[in-house]
């Protein structure tokens, strides 16, 4: 008898927080109606292009993080489960005032990224496309992707090979395991010439100013794995930026990277924006 063979189900992937919070000053006068988020790209949110990227790739749970008009975002999301995804709110405006900024964001989204579970653990095996069910199971190892609502990146994966290889190391790169965060960076743009980090052969992220010369510098996409402890003394409701958590990562050997040089817009200006929707 032949032996029966069964299908081969994806690694597991990480649940997702997708940073909504901002007022996006520099795209006013379109943001002081509709948060920069759920402005249009090519015919629809852009925060859509992300949940569509997030589904097509095993992400099951996302949490939003909102503040700035924070209202309009559940009416046009829903629940998630039309693109098959389980979407959750952090409310920052409603629960603490205002915006946390990005540590505080994602330590006050803990919880919830906390009860999301790996995506082949939260979905069965027989549930009907669309219809994420069955009950959140806990992160692993605290690992989630981090990304910003404000960004268009039509072409990038949240490859769950990748999010495994961050959790438990890999054979080409046992480090991984020990990081605190992985971050997708890109050629420097004309609004960053000189860039954020640098990053060296050996897939570590330095500081620009303590690199050795001719270490070549990257900006951050704004897309990231992170774990839980990355943000370790900040307290949920706390408004905290993320560059010292990053360089404190950084300091202690264990912040990686890798570049991104696919399509990439960080959306930050109504003329970015006008130039993404421009017939080509």
């Amino acid at each position: 008898m032949n032996p029966v063979s069964l299908p081969v189900r994806p690694p597991a992937n990480l649940p997702a927080l997708i940073l909504a919070a901002g007022r996006g000053e520099r795209m006013r006068p379109l943001t002081d109606t509709c948060p920069k988020p759920l402005l249009a790209v090519q015919g629809k949110p852009l925060i859509v292009w992300h949940l569509e990227a997030l589904a097509r790739d095993g992400v099951r749970d996302v949490v939003i993080n909102t503040a700035y008009l924070e209202d309009q975002f559940e009416p046009a999301l829903g629940d998630g489960s039309r693109w098959g995804l389980r979407i959750r709110y952090s409310h920052e405006g409603h629960d603490h005032g205002g915006a946390l900024e990005t540590a505080g964001g994602i330590a006050t989204a803990l919880p919830l990224l906390m009860a999301a579970g790996p995506a082949t653990d939260g979905v069965p095996d027989d549930a009907p496309s669309g219809a994420p069910s069955g009950a959140p199971s806990g992160a692993q190892d605290g690992a989630f992707w981090v990304l910003a609502g404000d960004v268009f990146v039509p072409g990038f994966r949240f490859d769950a090979d990748a999010a495994q290889a961050f959790l438990h190391g890999s054979s080409r790169n046992t480090s991984q395991q020990h990081d605190l965060a992985r971050l997708w960076l890109v050629p420097n743009p004309e609004h960053v010439p000189t860039g954020d980090f640098a990053l060296n052969a050996d897939g570590r992220i330095l500081r620009k100013d303590q690199a050795p010369t001719g270490t070549p510098t990257f900006t951050y996409s704004t897309i990231g794995l992170y774990r839980a402890s990355m943000v370790a003394g900040v307290a949920p409701g706390q408004k905290a930026a993320l560059r010292s958590c990053l360089d404190r990562a950084i300091d202690s050997g264990r912040l990686g990277g890798e570049v991104w040089r696919g399509a990439w817009t960080d959306v930050g200006t109504p003329q970015r924006l006008a130039a993404l929707n421009s017939p080509a």
